[in-house]
């Protein structure tokens, strides 16, 4: 148990890795994630993140992101503001957010002004779709890489695996609302790994 009164397990994971040397670098970093992220950027941070750049484990990863969506509003701005205020402070949450923000929306008013012109053709309307294709199998491969990154949780795989599951039968099957799966199931996998890493400090 740490000073703060979290487990030590938990406070290890979230504050490992490098670190971004400077706000210039945060911003220009998230810029380059928010340009890469069609259909969504899940995929791309944790690339970025975990993989290219080393500033988060994915075990830190997978905890930033819980936390990400369990807050209101946009996941991957949720995370921008916690990464760059926990290295700089508000400054960096400012940066980190306005990276994932400012040339997207250049972009996007661009891009939304060409598309105006081109929403007629069925050409356009088929590209979009196999856009859509693409981005479902990034999110769907960055789940898997999530998913085997979980097999050192503290409540075991096989645990993981049985909330994943029951994750994605209340989404996909019964359709349950989003915040209903999210305080439910997360907040009996919160507990139950809470209770576990207390036992174990």
């Amino acid at each position: 148990m740490s000073e703060r009164g979290v487990p030590a397990a938990t406070e290890t994971a979230t504050t490992a890795g490098a670190a971004p040397r400077g706000l210039l670098e945060l911003f220009w970093a998230f810029s380059w994630m928010s340009l890469q992220g069609f259909g969504g950027v899940m995929a791309v941070v944790q690339r970025e993140l975990v993989e290219k750049r080393g500033w988060l484990s994915n075990d830190a990863f997978i905890e930033d992101w819980a936390v990400a969506q369990v807050m209101p509003g946009p996941n991957v701005c949720n995370l921008a503001l916690m990464f760059g205020d926990r290295h700089f402070g508000w400054r960096g949450a400012v940066t980190a957010l306005g990276g994932l923000l400012v040339l997207p929306l250049a972009l996007l008013i661009a891009l939304a002004t060409l598309y105006g012109s081109l929403s007629g053709h069925t050409e356009a309307a088929g590209a979009l779709r196999g856009m859509g294709a693409v981005a479902a199998g990034l999110i769907a491969g960055t789940s898997l890489k999530l998913l085997a990154g979980l097999r050192r949780h503290p409540l075991g795989f096989t645990v993981v695996l049985a909330f994943a599951a029951a994750a994605f039968a209340a989404l996909a099957l019964l359709r349950w609302p989003l915040f209903v799966i999210v305080l439910g199931l997360g907040g009996a996998a919160w507990c139950l790994t809470w209770r576990r890493l207390l036992k174990e400090a």
